[in-house]
Order: C-alpha cells, then structure tokens, then sequence
C-alpha cells in the first residue's frame, strides 16, 4: 500500500516538473511572440538624421557661449587638421620631417617626370602635381606619413582612358585640357564621397581585385616602358600585352639604337642594387631613396659631355620652369566629350581614393592612431580641385613615397611640405638642366618601382584563402594584361558581384546536432561528435535574408534534407522517422513576402506527411513580419527563444 501512494507520488512529482517546464517554455516563448513592434523604414532614417543632427548640435551648442575668435578656430581646426597638431610640434620633429621630406623630394622628382610621360603629359606637369597636392593636403589631411603626388597606375588609367578620346601626339593642347577637367570631376567625385559618407563605393574594388588590378598594370606599366628603353620611335597606343610585344618586335626589324638600351639597363641595375642594399642594411636606407635622382643627374651629365644625344640617344630636351601656371581657363565644361570625361574621372576618382586610403590606413595601424576615411576623402577631393586650377593632374597617396618617408622617420605632414617646396625650387632653377636627361632613364626609375606593386605572396594567399577571390584576382590581372586597363577593373568587379549574388541566391545550408555535454547546437559536418535528435531535424539557413533570390532553393533543399534523412533511416533498418523540423533563424536577419510564401509552402508540405515545423530564435524584424503576415498561428505557436527548447517540444507535446 505504502510502495504504490509512493509510485503515484512520484508519478505526480513527474507531471508537475513536465508542466511546470512547459510553462518556463511557454512563457520564454512569449518573450519571443510579445516583442515590441520593430521601427518601420521611414523611422530608421528619420532617427538616423535626427542622430547626425543632435550629434552637430552638440558640437555647435558646447561652442555657442564661446567668444567668436574661439568658435572660429575650433570651425577651422576641423577644416584644417594642421591647426590643431601644428600647436605642439617641436624643434626635433621639424629636424626629422626636414630630412624626411628632402629624402622622398630625391625620389619624388625623377618619379614625377617619369610618371607625367606615362600620363602622355609634357613632364613639367609631373612636377607641377608633386607641388601643389602635398602642399594641400599637408593643411587637410589626417594621414601623418602619407606622401602625396602623381602615382604610376593612375598616370596609366588617364593615358589608356583618355587618348581614345583626343590623340596626346596630334593634340596635345585638347589632351591636356580633357586631363585638367578629368582631375578636377575626379575631385568632386572624391569630395562628395567623403562629405556624403559614401565611402562603401571604393569598397565595391575588393582587396583581391585590387591586389589583381595593380599586378597587371605594373606589368603593362613595364612593357610601356620598353618604348623609351630601347629609344623605339614609333610605338602603339594600346596598352595590352599582345599589341606592345608586336611593336617591339617590329621594332626590332628596324634600325635602332642600343646605346638608350645600354644606358637604361645600366642605371637599372644600380638603382635595384642600391634598393636592395638598402633593404639589407637598414641604417643607409636613404641610399635607395636618392639613387633615382643620382642616375638622373649622372646620365644627364654623361649625355651632356659626350654629346650621346648626337648619337642617337633620345633625350627629355625642353622642361617648362617656373611656378605652376593657373589652368582655370583651360577646363572646358562645354567639351563634346563632358560625359565620357566624367565617366573616366569617376573610375579614377575610386581607384586613386583606394590606393590612397589604404596606404593611410596600412601606416596609421603601424603607428597605433585611426585614420577617417571620409575626412581623407573630403581631403584628396579638395587637393585634385585645387590641382585642377594650377596646371595638376590627379594626385593621391604613393606607396613607395610613403613608404619611404615613414622609413625616413617623418613625424607630421610637414614632411610634404619640405617636398614640395624643393620641387619647387627644382621647377623655378633646376629645368635647364634636365635638357639632356635621356629618356631611357626615366623609363627605368619607373620600371625599378614597379616590382613592389606585383605581390605574388599575397595573390598565393588569397588563393589559399578563398578560391572565388582569387578568381577576381585573376580576373583583373589578365584583364588589363590582355584587354585594357578598364575591362580589367570591369571584370573584377562583376567576379566581385557575382560571387555577393550567388551567395545570395544559393547560400549554404547546415544540420544541426548537439554537442555531447553542452547545450550547444552545432553543425554536424564542422563538429563530427555532434548527434542528431531522434526524430528531430534541425536546420539552420547561412544567409542573413529569406529573400525571393533564395526562399524557393532553401525550401527546395529543407524538403530534400528530409527526405533523404529517412531514407537513410530506412536503409539503416531505423524505425525513427522524422516528426519535427527546427529551422534556426538566428542568422535571418530580415525577411520579405517570397520569403514568408516559401515558409507557407513548406509547413504545408511537412504536414501533409505527417511532419510539424518550428521555428527558433527568429530576429526581431523576422518574428513581427511572420506575426503580421499569421504564420505564427499556422504554425500554432511553435516559435521558441532556443533551439534547445524546440527541441523539448516534441518530447513535451
């Protein structure tokens, strides 16, 4: 008698403990159900306005009840960051930015010339860029190291873009012109971005594409170069490989002179064995930094006293001196070919604004501070505007100048501004004497900065990493090797497309298992000691939107999940069939009407054979429109906060 009110005691022990949990379950599953109404779109943008206006409010209001010359100061500090860090610069960080800046000054000048013959300009505009740019973004700027001033890739996206357009060699004045108006559409482009906070436009150029992009036009860069090397007369205007080797090879067909070839590989060789040394031995570092302008100076004197230019070597001759003109009166906005430019100028603008912000970027994290990207757009922008009006081509950010002037031990931006002072200098005394500089050499100080833009360890690590990211890569790389400059960028792109649209409309799909000891719910091909529930199908969607690109091929493989997990039970001689789906949202996080219809479809689906469908931790936006929309209650309510409690609801029901 005693044994049997003890069995029923505990038989009733039992119930409650099942009851009292399915009333945790329940209510937990209401906090799930009863969540507040999430904002609608309208309300997400007006609160984000209404933050960015508090957020100046405050800035102005903190500022309101100080005198005017200190609302003033505090509005241009922000304008001009120079304002602000100038107030506590020293004696021995103007010593460390004056060698700094005469050191990239002694790279920078044969870099420029070299970089204004690759743009089809006359070399006196290389000059003209590498001084007004860095003196503009040495008062906007926030990046401390960057060096500012023409750069190879965009010198050859301008030339390649623009001569189909106007001939640099039958008009060089119209070329010029279109230049001029490309740098300052480009600066608007490029201020814009920043001031509108558009900067996830230079995202759309991925790091493997740029990696690719910046590969294959070193490489066309190169072979450009094969003109002034061998003093070719007559080259092609194309910039694939297939056209250049051609010239060259009938180039070799007839007469030419091997005393450029001799002379450039001469000085070739020096200046990547002074780089190499420099590399091996970090203390003469400056050795590789100056050995351009001492090949410069060395053949240019070599040519001078032994005539070489009587002898068929080919030489810069005339270099136009003096301060930067003003070139506002050469902008043509009424130009027939005003959309083209803009085009152009676009492509340059994103490609400009992604080498510079990342070489900021790269030399900011070295140095422990957080460079604004917007702001460093807003500046780059406002540097090639200004340009634009004295006589400057597109200017950003180098990576060997900067490069050198962080090795150079720069403290601030004043570095750019003893930069570009001694150009100046260069351009106001020094032009005459660049008469008999061959053209040989500067063909080979840009070929001997071209090996640091092809980074064949990086391409190997994007291919082991992810192999869709190599293929942009690749893409690119072969693109502008085998196309043009702009199909390379143009097929990067739609690769870097493609693989954000087939992820979206195939994403991946996992089964769920528990991990032994934990309430964990893992992927069983991840984890392989995870186990199944019996008779419990738990599947979790790897995509953050339940979209029409996607609901149907996500029902689609549920379904297909299922079937094939009975079958398999069936050949395994198992009796366990599957009675209950949990689908895991908590990587939803969005979800449209082609989305909820699939759902719909596939609740119907699983009940026809028997089956019921849960769903767990959906995310807010995903649970309100599945309320509103009454699948909820289609689903009679099985909606849970974990898939640990869904799991509890077939042993529970």
């Amino acid at each position: 008698m005693a044994s049997s009110e003890m069995e029923t005691c505990k038989s009733e022990d039992l119930h409650m403990q099942v009851d009292i949990e399915k009333n945790a379950q329940d209510v937990r599953s209401q906090w799930v159900l009863n969540a507040p109404e999430p904002p609608s779109p309208w309300r997400v943008v007006l609160d984000s306005v209404r933050k960015t206006i508090f957020h100046y409010r405050q800035k102005f209001s903190s500022l309101r009840d100080q005198p005017f010359t200190t609302l003033l100061l505090s509005v241009l500090q922000v304008v001009f960051p120079i304002l602000s860090w100038g107030r506590n610069y020293t004696a021995t960080k103007f010593r460390k930015d004056l060698l700094a800046g005469l050191t990239i000054a002694s790279l920078c000048i044969p870099q420029s010339i070299g970089y204004a013959t690759l743009a089809h300009l006359d070399p006196q505009y290389g000059l003209y860029t590498s001084v007004v740019p860095p003196l503009v973004y040495a008062v906007m700027g926030t990046s401390r190291e960057i060096a500012i001033g023409p750069v190879a890739v965009v010198s050859l996206l301008l030339s390649s873009m623009m001569e189909k357009l106007v001939d640099p060699a039958s008009d060089p004045v119209g070329y010029t012109k279109l230049i001029l108006l490309a740098t300052l559409l480009a600066g608007i482009f490029q201020t814009s971005f920043g001031l509108f906070r558009l900067g996830f436009l230079v995202d759309f150029l991925s790091h493997a594409a740029i990696v690719g992009f910046v590969a294959g036009a070193a490489i066309v860069i190169g072979l450009q170069q094969l003109k002034g090397l061998f003093g070719i007369t007559h080259f092609t205007t194309k910039t694939d490989i297939v056209s250049v080797m051609k010239a060259v090879w009938e180039a070799f067909h007839n007469p030419w002179n091997p005393r450029n070839f001799i002379i450039g590989c001469s000085f070739l060789v020096f200046i990547l064995t002074t780089r190499f040394v420099g590399k091996k031995k970090k203390k003469v570092f400056w050795l590789a930094s100056i050995s351009p302008l001492v090949s410069v100076v060395l053949s240019t004197l070599f040519v001078f006293l032994t005539r070489a230019d009587k002898n068929g070597v080919k030489i810069v001759k005339q270099v136009k001196g003096g301060l930067n003109p003003i070139s506002i009166h050469q902008l043509d906005f009424s130009s027939p070919y005003i959309g083209e430019v803009a085009k152009i100028a676009l492509v340059v603008a994103v490609v400009a604004l992604t080498e510079s912000i990342a070489v900021g970027r790269s030399f900011a994290s070295i140095n422990g501070y957080q460079l604004d990207g917007n702001k460093e757009m807003m500046s780059i922008g406002l540097t090639n505007i200004i340009g634009s009006f004295t006589s400057c081509y597109v200017a950003t950010g180098s990576f060997s100048r900067t490069a050198v002037n962080y090795a150079a031990g720069c403290e601030s931006l004043v570095s750019n501004i003893v930069m570009a002072i001694t150009v100046l200098v260069s351009l106001q005394f020094l032009t005459k004497l660049l008469y008999y500089t061959p053209i040989a050499i500067l063909s080979s100080v840009i070929l001997s900065a071209l090996p640091g833009l092809i980074d064949v360890s990086e391409a190997y690590k994007i291919w082991k990493v992810d192999k869709i990211d190599f293929l942009a890569c690749a893409g690119a790389f072969f693109g502008v090797l085998f196309a043009s400059v702009e199909i390379g960028l143009l097929v990067a792109v739609v690769i870097s497309f493609s693989k954000i649209i087939l992820i979206s409309i195939r994403p991946g799909t996992e089964t769920l298992g528990k991990l032994p000891g934990t309430n964990l719910f893992c992927d069983v091909y991840q984890y392989p000691m995870a186990v199944k529930i019996p008779g419990v199908m738990i599947i979790r969607v790897k995509s953050a939107l339940l979209c029409f690109a996607n609901a149907n091929f996500i029902r689609e493989r549920i379904i297909k999940w299922v079937s094939e997990e009975e079958s398999e039970d069936d050949k395994g001689n198992s009796r366990s069939t599957i009675q209950l789906v949990i689908l895991d949202t908590s990587n939803l996080v969005n979800i449209d009407t082609s989305g909820i219809a699939s759902l719909e479809e596939l609740h119907k689906s699983l009940s026809s054979h028997g089956k019921q469908l849960a769903i767990a931790n959906p995310r807010w936006q995903v649970i309100h429109k599945l309320k509103v929309s009454n699948f909820v209650a289609k689903l009679g309510g099985r909606v849970f906060l974990t898939v640990e409690e869904a799991v509890g609801c077939k042993s529970l029901c």
